[in-house]
């Protein structure tokens, strides 16, 4: 029933998506990453963890960039079937990994606890801070590991009034949208 769910909620978000320009969604994730510079969370944050946007989601590439001369930015990389953080470098080269995401080749990161803030990527999210993913259980695998302070990041559109959850599933402590 749950997994069923999730697939209809995935293909109603990826419906909605399909209305917007990529301009429109540009426009608002400039929006959305300027209310999240200013952030006290993200202002005290010296190692954050963010992630290489696909087309569809927030675009944080330029922010990333940005940002990564003035605080440790760790980007996931793929690895099987978890995600290994990767201390990003500025101007470094990315390599596209299985499915077409742009991932770091620096420094593994494995002191999770040394991070301070983690801007999570979702298809969803509710108003009490849980998370629809993608479907591969990436970040439910990473998820429980860190302490930092926990921002999913998404359109307005993609908050909904409740996503499917499972025992094992992370909260996030905010979300923010455009």
């Amino acid at each position: 029933m749950s997994q069923n769910r999730k697939k209809q909620l995935r293909n109603y978000i990826r419906e909605i998506k399909s209305q917007y320009t990529q301009e429109q969604l540009s426009g608002w994730s400039s929006t959305l990453l300027a209310k999240l510079e200013v952030h006290p969370a993200f202002i005290h944050a010296k190692k954050i963890l963010l992630y290489h946007s696909l087309p569809d989601e927030v675009q944080t590439h330029a922010f990333i960039e940005q940002w990564s001369y003035k605080k440790q930015i760790l980007l996931p990389a793929i690895t099987g079937d978890e995600l290994e953080l990767r201390l990003y470098t500025p101007g470094e080269a990315l390599k596209k990994d299985i499915y077409g995401i742009s991932e770091p080749t620096g420094k593994v990161e494995t002191d999770y606890h040394s991070i301070e803030l983690a801007i999570i990527p979702g298809m969803a999210f509710d108003k009490q801070g849980n998370r629809l993913g993608r479907g591969k259980g990436f970040y439910d695998r990473l998820l429980p590991h860190l302490t930092a302070y926990k921002i999913g990041i998404c359109f307005a559109f993609q908050v909904i009034d409740s996503v499917p959850v499972e025992a094992s599933d992370v909260k996030m402590d905010e979300i923010i949208t455009e």
